[in-house]
């Protein structure tokens, strides 16, 4: 027996006991996501639904935000204390700050320290991801040989796609169980506890990992007594291969990741309207399927290099992603592409009149018609083009042939501008109707 075959069980336990831990923090990490619509309602509701749901994607979001801060603290903690310290703090962190989400009280229960109390937990999630992943990577890479390292690491790459298939079966299982009423009034909570059961395996796990074999001759060298972030940021370097990592290839790596499996989510709920339970099994599938490529890909970059196997994916994302969309358009919701191809939407409207729809609470009070147009359209859910009017002319929003004046707030009372604008909006609803723009996607359709 060589020597390669000899540490190959006790490799491919370090892949897996890492792969576990990971994943499960990456549950942890997507059940919110997942779980976005319901959320919202719950701890967003003295807004309007649209509101309510980007400001649960914006704490969804802060998760993202401190993931570099997280990965900046655990890595200088891990070169201290060790990878395996560092792992079994990550895990913790998550773990408590899942559950604590579960058993938050909502926005109706304690007011505005319902979201307060609630993004700071997405704060933990994010900061405590931020050191799990890289660490988890870098962990096997030192105990993986150079010819295989980039198979080995891909495992790693999957847990992502674990941690969110196990998110989303946990979540259609017990929507199933409870059934849809109870599952959006308490059952939702049942993924975010079962954390606690998941934080105890994954602790047993890694309780069984050793110290990698290179941070073992680092510490033993006086390697790990170094100051790590002078030596990576302020010299050029090192700083360079940092600031080439983020900007070349972690930046696209997110913007593909995040693009194709959360925009996906809100686009087919919140524009497509297709119903919840749908899009999580619609997901849950396209998860399932992608998974083996990461592995795939990670092998093949042990062949042919990291360079050409990132490119090619780069590329490829930036040559499906619009025709993809459209794709899925007509796919999810065949009726919404039809009516968009034969009477589109379209706002007219005098450009001088029009401001930057940017109303991130709800309370913003637009004034003009043309905003007044665009709000009203935005909250439906429905895209729309410009076109250009006279000067001073009041704005219309014209589906197909038809079309429907807005309406201006200057001068009228908050009575006469709230019956003006349920007016506008119920017409433009009826115009939509007429056009064949349907309220839901057809699941016989899809």
């Amino acid at each position: 027996m060589d020597q390669d075959t000899a540490k190959a069980p006790n490799l491919r336990t370090v892949v897996g006991a890492s792969a576990a831990g990971t994943a499960f923090e990456w549950y942890d990490f997507f059940i919110f996501g997942s779980l976005t619509t319901v959320i919202a309602r719950h701890f967003y509701a003295d807004v309007g639904e649209g509101t309510a749901y980007i400001l649960a994607l914006l704490t969804f979001g802060v998760g993202f935000v401190v993931r570099p801060l997280g990965a900046l603290v655990f890595g200088w903690f891990g070169d201290r204390t060790g990878r395996k310290t560092t792992f079994l703090v990550t895990i913790i962190l998550m773990g408590v700050a899942t559950v604590m989400i579960g058993i938050l009280p909502d926005y109706d229960a304690i007011g505005i320290a319902a979201p307060i109390l609630l993004l700071t937990m997405r704060v933990l999630q994010g900061f405590a991801l931020g050191g799990e992943y890289g660490g988890a990577a870098i962990y096997v890479a030192e105990h993986a040989a150079p010819h295989n390292r980039g198979f080995m690491t891909s495992w790693i790459n999957t847990t992502a796609a674990l941690g969110l298939i196990g998110a989303l079966a946990v979540i259609l299982t017990t929507r199933a169980i409870v059934g849809a009423e109870a599952f959006d009034a308490w059952g939702w909570r049942i993924p975010f506890l079962l954390s606690a059961v998941l934080l105890a395996i994954s602790l047993w796990i890694r309780l069984k990992l050793h110290e990698s074999p290179a941070y073992t001759r680092m510490e033993a060298e006086g390697g790990a007594r170094r100051a790590p972030f002078r030596e990576a940021f302020l010299t050029w370097r090192n700083g360079r291969w940092v600031l080439i990592a983020l900007a070349g290839i972690m930046f696209a790596q997110g913007a593909v990741w995040y693009a194709g499996y959360f925009y996906t989510r809100f686009f087919m709920e919140r524009v497509l309207k297709v119903d919840t339970n749908t899009v999580d099994q619609l997901i849950l599938l396209i998860t399932v399927a992608s998974a083996a490529m990461y592995v795939f890909f990670g092998w093949l970059s042990d062949r042919v290099g990291r360079k050409p196997v990132m490119l090619f994916g780069m590329i490829l994302a930036l040559v499906a992603f619009f025709p993809g969309f459209h794709a899925l358009t007509r796919a999810a919701n065949p009726a919404l592409a039809e009516a968009q191809a034969r009477a589109p939407v379209v706002v007219v409207a005098d450009p001088a009149t029009c401001a930057v729809q940017f109303d991130p609470v709800g309370k913003t009070a637009f004034t003009s018609s043309c905003d007044i147009a665009k709000s009203v359209l935005s909250n439906a859910g429905v895209s729309y083009a410009n076109a250009a009017a006279p000067a001073g002319s009041t704005a219309s929003v014209r589906v197909g042939s038809i079309a429907v004046p807005s309406m201006e707030a200057a001068g009228r009372s908050p009575a006469e501008i709230k019956a003006a604008r349920t007016e506008v909006e119920t017409r433009i609803k009826a115009a939509l109707t007429q056009a064949g723009y349907p309220a839901k996607a057809d699941p016989a359709r899809l």
